[in-house]
């Protein structure tokens, strides 16, 4: 049986600007409060796991117990069967300590170009877990399938957005209207097993 959130405010664990835009507004139908760890100036815990549920977990926990406040944390990324499954859950250390994602995506670009015959599927996987200050925890996985483009196309989103076309679309992420991607996204896909379990 999944536990039902009934608070009024939620702590969504990231530092992550677009993460926080793009969560908010999959939050807004529920009237729930949101305010993101950078804003309460918590601590980034280290991503240690080498799953995107362990890490979300992690980051979940860490930031419920800090805030003593539901937390709600996402960990996503990138996975390219060609490269093995990379960048997976490093995909923001891809990015460089600047999180500069014009190199993350130049170097995917240059991995799979060194290969002999590279095949351009790819995912975006998304892990989502709501935590308790009690360490109760739920959590969701989420998955949107496609092919990877280069040069990157488009200014919308974050992150690999530019370089990632989903199956049966002839545009990128980048290139998406936001709430089409809201729709569609790993994150959406986790996102309402979430509210199917814990909101409604």
């Amino acid at each position: 049986m999944h536990r039902h959130f009934s608070g009024e405010q939620l702590v969504l664990a990231t530092h992550n600007p677009g993460k926080v835009r793009e969560i908010g507004d999959l939050l807004r139908p529920f009237a729930v409060s949101v305010v993101s760890a950078g804003d309460l100036g918590l601590p980034e815990p280290e991503e240690t796991g080498t799953t995107f549920v362990a890490n979300a977990e992690l980051k979940a926990l860490a930031a419920a117990r800090a805030a003593r406040l539901p937390a709600l944390a996402d960990d996503s990324g990138l996975v390219v069967p060609a490269l093995g499954g990379a960048p997976g859950v490093v995909s923001a250390r891809w990015a460089g300590p600047g999180k500069d994602f014009g190199i993350a995506m130049r170097r995917v670009e240059r991995e799979l170009a060194a290969l002999p015959a590279a095949d351009p599927r790819a995912s975006f996987a998304c892990a989502l877990t709501l935590a308790w200050p009690d360490e109760h925890i739920e959590t969701f996985e989420g998955f949107v399938h496609g092919r990877l483009v280069f040069p990157p196309r488009g200014s919308h989103g974050f992150g690999y957005d530019p370089i990632f076309q989903a199956d049966g679309y002839g545009i990128t992420f980048g290139e998406m209207d936001p709430a089409e991607k809201h729709r569609i996204s790993h994150r959406a896909d986790a996102f309402r097993q979430l509210v199917d379990a814990c909101f409604g």
